[in-house]
Order: structure tokens, then C-alpha cells, then sequence
């Protein structure tokens, strides 16, 4: 079984949520990025989500905008983020998933990518800008690699590419819980319930909810009906404005996912 389904699997058993950090590799270095990633195991991290800088990334707000400016400043590239997670995986013993634009992988070149990123330990992988329907070879080469691929569904998906993201998912299915960038504010209205629900109509496959979620009362109302949270901006923000709190933020968070 793949590491990311193992994953969900035994929170499943064990009757919790998943925990999902995220980090731009390289903001503000690699050297705290490999640090970070320690630090998010530590406090009870079961998935982390690397993510990798580029120079327009559309679906992401100002906090990931300016960790994607820092990185690409340092010199930071999906090779160089490939052969960091390789060195990492000695002693990190725990699903990596990359999040990246389509435009860094496919200057890579796809075939090399899924094979360097397998070999490297890489988990999955989330590419925002890449449709489910037009990722059908990509999809296939990393399927071979038993690299996980993870689409995303937001509140305005019709029930159309909600069965293509089902289809093309493995691992789990990214909900964005916002129309909007990460980072922006969360409501709760009801609404997340409804369309989460609508959702599992459909498949038994996990979904972890993304985007808005910055404290821990709103992963606890979060957790309750979706099986992981991922938590990104918030996390940024804080190892920048109060890296003295990081760790308390993290275990508060870990805490507060039922």
C-alpha cells in the first residue's frame, strides 16, 4: 500500500485526523527548510507538503508569494528540492507530497521528473495548474511510479469535475475551502458540510481541507467533517513574525484536529 494511503488508513483505525504542514523549501533557507520539516514530525505531523517556488503562482496569496520570491532568491529549483528531499529521506520517515506550478515540472521534463522524483522518496505530488482531464499521461508515469497524484476541488466545482478529480486522485482529494487565494480568511456557514458531503456521494477516497484554516478552533471545526487539514500561510507567517512560538503553534494544532 502507498505511504500516503497507509497513512490515512491507520488514523482511520485509530480514530483521528490528519495533520498536514506545509513549507516552501527554501524560505528562508534549505538548511531551516530540512529543520522545519524535523520540527513538523516532531509535533505530530502525518503528511508534510513541500512546496516549490515559482515566479507567477496564481493560487496563492501574498504570505506563499513572498516564501516563493524568498526561495527563488536562494537560488531554489524542483532539481535541487528532488535532491534535498533524497538526502532528507535517511532520517525523515514520513509522506512528502510536492506542491508545484505544471511550468517547473514540465521544464524538468515529465518522464525525468516522475522518475528522479520517486527515486528521491517523493510521496506525491499537487499541481494547481494542471486539469485533471488534460493530466491523463501524467497521471499514468506517476501512477507506475506509485507516486500519488492529488487534484483539487473547491466550493464552486460542479458535479462534472468532481467525478474527473475523483478519477484522477490518489493519495487523497485536496478541498480548497475558499474561493479564493491561500491564506484568505475562513467562513463557516454550513457550507463546507454540504459540499464535503456531497463529495463522499461519490467515493471513500480521503479529503483534506486547504486554504484559511489559522487557528486551532478552526482545524477542530474543520477536522470534525473532513479527514485531514492542511495548513500552510499560517504557518509561514508564524516562523517569520514568531519563530520562538513555531513549535507551540504546531503542537496546539496537532491538539486541535480530532
Amino acid at each position: 500500500m502507498p505511504a500516503i494511503a497507509k497513512t490515512f488508513s491507520r488514523l482511520k483505525i485509530e480514530g483521528r485526523k490528519a495533520f498536514i504542514p506545509y513549507i516552501m523549501a527554501g524560505d528562508p533557507s534549505i538548511e531551516k527548510t530540512e529543520e522545519i520539516l524535523h520540527l513538523f514530525k516532531e509535533c505530530g505531523a502525518d503528511i508534510v507538503e513541500l512546496g516549490v517556488p515559482f515566479s507567477d503562482p496564481l493560487a496563492d496569496g501574498p504570505t506563499i508569494q513572498r516564501a516563493s520570491e524568498r526561495a527563488l532568491q536562494n537560488g531554489i529549483t524542483l532539481r535541487k528540492i528532488i535532491s534535498f528531499v533524497r538526502n532528507i529521506r535517511q532520517n525523515l520517515h514520513i509522506p512528502i507530497v510536492l506542491m508545484t506550478y505544471f511550468n517547473p515540472v514540465f521544464k524538468y521534463g515529465i518522464q525525468d521528473f516522475i522518475r528522479d522524483a520517486n527515486d528521491s522518496g517523493v510521496n506525491g505530488v499537487i499541481i494547481p495548474d494542471l486539469p485533471p482531464d488534460e493530466a491523463t499521461d501524467f497521471i499514468q508515469l506517476a501512477k507506475h511510479a506509485k507516486i500519488d497524484t492529488i487534484f483539487l476541488l473547491a466550493p464552486t466545482s460542479t458535479e462534472s469535475r468532481i467525478k474527473k478529480v475523483i478519477k484522477a486522485s490518489s493519495g487523497f482529494i485536496y478541498y480548497v475551502s475558499i474561493t479564493g487565494i491561500t491564506g484568505a480568511s475562513l467562513l463557516f456557514d454550513g457550507s463546507m458540510d454540504l459540499l464535503i458531503s456531497n463529495i463522499r456521494k461519490y467515493t471513500n477516497k480521503p479529503v483534506a481541507v486547504g486554504f484559511g484554516i489559522s487557528t486551532p478552533e478552526e482545524a477542530t471545526a474543520v477536522s470534525r467533517i473532513s479527514d485531514g487539514i492542511i495548513i500552510g500561510s499560517a504557518i509561514i507567517k508564524k516562523l517569520h513574525e514568531s519563530p520562538l512560538e513555531l513549535k507551540n503553534y504546531l503542537i496546539s494544532l496537532r491538539e486541535a484536529i480530532q
